[in-house]
């Protein structure tokens, strides 16, 4: 009895030796999202019940930010959508639409006209308030602009001007990706390893440039090609690296598209990235620190290979789709969810709540809860 049943365990154990053997390998992929369920639970909220009031006297028109720019995009968005609403009474925040040109001398006015004229910014002293400042505003003894930085929420395009960007308030606008099909997340034909093609003018940047330039597999270009080259060459790597705060406007968005790993490499601490209340970035992207230069960007990318790789691409593929900017095809039309407009207006939605109050004069601000949560 005892060897019929070793011979039985042993039968099992082969069979299953075999079943292994012969069944594919599947990887788990993780949630690109920092909260799955919350994200599935609120957004339908946020879409159904968030309203935003623009103050009636603003420009209604995009002409005063860059065309095609993240900051047109998302005002010529706000201002077609359903989210606005005329009684300021059911309003969740007010938006303040500044010129593109406007200076620091404008703004303060713009905000003491407000202040005087209507009760609105003095409830909370511009706490429920956000703006868009592809500069942002440097420190002022002027108790508006002060009120307006300190308190309001900022949203810049990426990356944000440094020293005018308040972590966990301000946020930060992607740069709009085409509307090509993104590659399938098992196609793994890589004849690069890395790819760059910004516009680098840091000299510590410029030199690990050119000591990857000395690597076979490495592709370093000077200055931006045409949309199609960049998106063949970004799908033909397995890497796309990003220098965070020392180039202008970097292609994060085109490179998860792609499926290109982005690698961001950074002299300092990253204050923000895209949509950093929604996405897991250590699960999409590595980061390098500079000082490490090209020996230590090789290092972790080839740590970052096989089985790590696949999964990190993939993820990223479906993290991509947060960077479109799907403007509807008439104003009657509905928004998409999970778009890059409505994105940020999620993150906005989440910030309803957080209520700063810096009075003239004080130096710290208190963090108060809305009785609304």
């Amino acid at each position: 009895m005892a060897l019929a049943g070793f011979r039985h365990r042993l039968l099992q154990f082969l069979v299953g030796v075999i079943f292994l053997r012969s069944a594919p390998v599947v990887i788990s992929l993780p949630s690109p999202y920092l909260y799955p369920s919350a994200l599935l639970r609120d957004f339908p909220r946020m879409m159904e019940n968030f309203r935003i009031f623009a103050y009636p006297d603003q420009p209604w028109n995009s002409s005063g930010f860059r065309p095609g720019s993240p900051a047109a995009l998302f005002h010529a968005s706000l201002m077609r959508s359903r989210f606005l609403t005329l009684d300021p009474e059911e309003a969740h925040l007010f938006y303040l639409s500044f010129p593109g040109e406007a200076g620091p001398r404008s703004i303060a006015r713009s905000i003491r006209s407000l202040r005087s004229e209507l009760p609105f910014w003095n409830r909370t002293l511009g706490a429920d308030h956000f703006y868009i400042s592809e500069e942002g505003i440097g420190d002022s003894s002027d108790r508006n602009l002060v009120e307006l930085r300190k308190n309001s929420i900022h949203i810049s395009t990426f990356p944000a001007a440094p020293g005018r960007f308040i972590p966990h308030k301000d946020l930060t606008l992607p740069s709009p990706i085409s509307a090509s099909t993104p590659p399938s997340p098992k196609d793994s034909s890589f004849r690069f390893l890395a790819y760059y093609d910004g516009v680098a003018t840091d000299h510590a940047v410029l030199a690990l440039l050119d000591e990857l330039r000395k690597v076979p597999d490495v592709i370093i270009n000077s200055g931006r090609p045409d949309p199609t080259k960049r998106e063949q060459s970004m799908s033909a790597c397995r890497f796309c690296l990003f220098f965070y705060g020392l180039e202008r406007d970097p292609r994060l968005g085109e490179a998860l598209k792609s499926g290109c790993v982005p690698v961001v490499v950074s002299g300092g601490p990253i204050l923000e990235l895209p949509f950093s209340d929604v996405l897991r970035w250590s699960e999409i992207a590595l980061f390098v620190p500079l000082r490490g230069g090209a020996e230590e960007i090789r290092r972790t990318m080839d740590l970052a290979s096989g089985e790590t790789h696949a999964r990190m691409r993939a993820t990223a593929i479906q993290a991509s789709t947060l960077f479109r900017w799907d403007l509807p095809e008439s104003p009657t039309a509905p928004e998409r969810p999970h778009d890059a407009f409505t994105t940020v207006l999620f993150q906005l939605w989440r910030r309803r709540h957080a209520i700063r109050y810096v009075r003239w004069g004080e130096r710290s601000s208190s963090l108060h809860a809305r009785s609304d949560f």
